[in-house]
């Protein structure tokens, strides 16, 4: 039985397992590297005894097998509970003895030290918040005595990014683009262009049911794309450029092999809107003339039609062309460099940052060293860790642009009153999480290792390569829309809660942060990433899960495809007034 170590070096978190050999203690190292050049390999090092102690790692008191307690790194003064804890239990963590002072649930911390008012809690090897009530050995460290304390350095002098990984060649089945891209999925995409349209889309939508789509049999779905505004908002202001960037990013998202643009035809959000600063539309006038000079994807409004029973009959016949030229595309074999992989996180616990986020780190980095690209988004929730990504920035440009992007956050949440560590959700706290920089030095880790080369707007077209960032708020499905409106064509999504969310056009992979939500949501998660805590190899976890989303990206269903969840998780981010 091993337990799971985290180690963090100031730019970087890696994952060990504690095991023990032949009676004797022993932390052996088998983790992803993020200090060598990528893919590293599995590797047992014997630390303890060494002359030498090149590792902070070596001098951690090794617990017992049955202590449930799990100490992230030498310095920390909690560890977490692997297993509930009940007051009075007499626990022994490597020779160290502890009294359990209060009941404490699993996932949660528990005080190894005694830290005054004023002190810093540290975990991972890093302050996490400061303690509020003085705190004795056994104490549970929650809410009641820990608080958020996190100052945003801008400091730029030690920015090193880590070398290029070695080069993987890999491929997966997917859909070949006309523009160069590849899909892993087929499907149409019918778009709002303003809620007063959306019911129609909607019913357009209930007319192609399974079984007309077996006409159609290498299209995966039609699904339609609504919202909530659209209107009411200044012309080409920021709210509606976002906008726009998304609905563009849907209506020529790789996963979709043709599209149809309804509107109701006042609206801000134009035909001639997306056409001039998207190219999105092909535009005709009332009597069927086209204007635009290529065909461009076909768009339908309400009030020129006649009204919703004649757009909806005109989107059926429409849509059946577009159906017959989607159809024309086949799965061919693919280089995995055309691989754009959100990665995402969402009702976290106090495993997440130990088990899923590390494991689909090691997923990131495969897919940078097969030339594919990573984003990771939620910027509140890497506020906390910003320094990890900093350091392993491109450039100093590019590291400025993230520190940026949170000094944004801080004061858009000002102006309302608010604090980013008003972040972790109630689900958030329940799992054992506290302060926002504890939940955000765990969900850094879904980025690996490798280069920071890019900072995105949100909804951006993302026409890069390798580790990216995307600004976005921390709600799981403005996040994802925004990441898959930028090109992505997978999303990894752990979950420590149980977060069921769905995408069309872009398949998630729901990866569960332990055994117990994995067999009690079964249906709902693809992966579980428990087993790590059970004594796997991370890096041997994060290899079988790539695999999973290789066969993910050419054909196999996800658990959220096979319930066809994905119809109503739709929802852009905007940041303006409505008027």
């Amino acid at each position: 039985m091993g337990r799971v170590v985290q180690i963090c070096d100031g730019r970087n978190i890696s994952t060990s397992i504690e095991v023990r050999n032949h009676g004797q203690d022993i932390l052996a190292r088998s983790f992803y590297d993020h200090s060598q050049n990528l893919p590293a390999r599995s590797r047992f090092r014997p630390l303890f005894g060494s002359k030498k102690m090149m590792h902070r790692e070596a001098k951690m008191n090794n617990a017992t097998e049955n202590s449930g307690l799990i100490r992230l790194d030498p310095a920390d003064n909690v560890a977490v509970a692997t297993k509930p804890l009940k007051r009075g239990q007499a626990i022994d963590l490597g020779g160290l003895a502890l009294v359990v002072a209060q009941d404490i649930p699993a996932g949660h911390k528990i005080a190894l030290d005694g830290v005054q008012e004023g002190e810093a809690i540290v975990k991972y090897g890093q302050p996490i918040g400061l303690v509020t009530n003085k705190i004795r050995p056994g104490d549970h460290v929650h809410t009641q005595n820990l608080t958020d304390h996190h100052v945003v350095s801008d400091d730029l002098s030690e920015i090193n990014p880590p070398p290029s990984p070695e080069r993987i060649s890999r491929t997966f089945d997917g859909f070949c683009r006309p523009d160069g891209r590849v899909g892993t999925r087929n499907y149409v995409a019918v778009v709002s262009t303003v809620n007063c349209s959306a019911t129609v889309c909607h019913q357009v939508v209930s007319r192609f049911t399974k079984e007309r789509m077996q006409r159609w049999p290498n299209v995966d779905g039609v699904f339609a794309v609504t919202h909530t505004t659209g209107c009411a908002l200044e012309y080409d202001g920021l709210k509606h450029r976002m906008l726009g960037r998304v609905l563009a990013g849907y209506a020529q998202h790789p996963n979709v092999g043709g599209c149809l643009v309804v509107g109701l035809g006042c609206e801000q959000t134009t035909g001639g809107y997306l056409q001039q600063h998207h190219g999105v539309v092909s535009l005709h006038a009332p009597d069927g003339t086209q204007l635009t000079r290529d065909g461009g994807i076909p768009m339908l409004t309400m009030q020129t039609e006649g009204g919703t029973r004649q757009t909806i009959g005109k989107a059926d016949a429409l849509l059946e062309q577009v159906l017959d030229r989607a159809n024309q595309f086949e799965r061919e074999t693919a280089d995995a460099s055309h691989l754009s992989l959100a990665v995402e996180c969402g009702g976290s616990d106090g495993y997440s940052g130990l088990t899923a986020n590390p494991a689909v780190g090691v997923v990131s980095d495969r897919i940078v060293a097969c030339g594919g690209l990573s984003v990771i988004s939620e910027t509140t929730e890497l506020y906390g860790a910003e320094q990890l990504l900093v350091r392993r920035s491109r450039s100093k440009e590019v590291a400025r642009k993230l520190l940026d992007r949170i000094e944004w956050w801080k004061e858009y949440v000002g102006r309302y009153g608010g604090q980013i560590d008003n972040n972790p959700s109630v689900g958030n706290k329940a799992g054992g999480l506290t302060t926002i920089t504890e939940k955000s030095l765990g969900a850094v880790s879904k980025s690996g290792g490798t280069t920071l080369e890019a900072v995105f707007e949100y909804g951006e077209k993302m026409d890069a390569h390798g580790l990216v960032v995307m600004d976005s708020p921390g709600f799981d499905p403005a996040s994802v829309t925004g990441k898959v409106a930028g090109g992505a064509n997978l999303v990894m999504f752990t979950t420590g809660r149980g977060s069921c969310y769905g995408c069309k056009p872009t398949p998630v992979i729901k990866i569960a942060t332990n055994t117990d939500l994995f067999h009690h949501m079964r249906e709902d998660m693809d992966l579980n990433a428990g087993s790590v805590l059970e004594g796997r190899d991370l890096q041997s976890v994060g290899d079988e899960f790539f695999e999973f989303a290789l066969r993910v990206a050419s054909g196999r269903q996800t658990c959220s495809e096979m319930q066809g969840f994905g119809d109503h998780e739709f929802v852009p981010w905007t940041v303006g007034p409505t008027v």
